[in-house]
């Protein structure tokens, strides 16, 4: 598939169920108004939940949209055994190794890795098809999130990336247009659409912002 991350909705359902929604209809909903990437992270739900919850979400958003699983390489190879439709897996620097997840999940399937250094950014190379660089600013929804870098830094990042970059951390409407002109190809968001009151016309106006960008 055509691989665009340029509104990439990470999910966190204690989030969005404190702003009174249910997670996959704020994913549809979300989808249906400009993100064109969305991954499920489910950091303490049990395998099962958290397969049940792909197996929703991959059935209510559009065929164009990314579906990405969150460090679960066990879940998504579960959900494609079962003939869903998913994209990818994302990993942190603490998963399993991004050689060994590529070689889990095979050539065919998209392959991101969370990077904060140009150490981690270079092992990436080669194996990942993108990366997420962060974290930008200080943020709640990740209790084990890097130190915040900045837009400078972020850009020093981007720069040395061989990959397609995407920022999160905290990330704000406000920082879609420097993010974009830094050379990003997108925005990791989590509360700027979980925590939304309206979920859609949050992820409208981010779409707008970043396309006018």
């Amino acid at each position: 598939m055509n691989l665009d991350l340029s509104l990439y909705l990470v999910t966190d359902a204690g989030t969005a169920t404190a702003a009174g929604h249910d997670l996959v209809e704020l994913v549809q909903a979300a989808a249906q108004n400009g993100v064109t990437a969305v991954q499920i992270r489910e950091k303490h739900a049990p395998a099962r939940d958290f397969l049940a919850t792909v197996l929703r979400v991959s059935a209510a958003i559009p065929q164009h949209v990314a579906l990405i699983i969150n460090d679960r390489v066990d879940v998504f190879l579960a959900a494609r055994a079962a003939g869903v439709r998913v994209t990818g897996v994302h990993v942190g620097q603490s998963d399993l190794p991004v050689a060994a997840v590529r070689n889990l999940i095979g050539a065919d399937a998209v392959l991101g890795l969370s990077a904060a250094t140009p150490e981690q950014l270079a092992s990436a190379s080669g194996v990942a098809d993108y990366v997420g660089i962060g974290a930008l600013h200080p943020t709640t929804t990740k209790s084990d999130a890097p130190a915040t870098l900045g837009h400078d830094k972020f850009a020093r990042l981007v720069a040395l990336s061989e990959l397609p970059a995407v920022a999160i951390g905290g990330v704000r409407a406000s920082d879609l247009a420097p993010l974009r002109h830094a050379g990003a190809a997108g925005a990791a968001v989590v509360s700027a659409i979980c925590a939304a009151t309206d979920p859609a016309q949050a992820a409208s106006q981010l779409r707008a912002t970043w396309d006018a960008a």
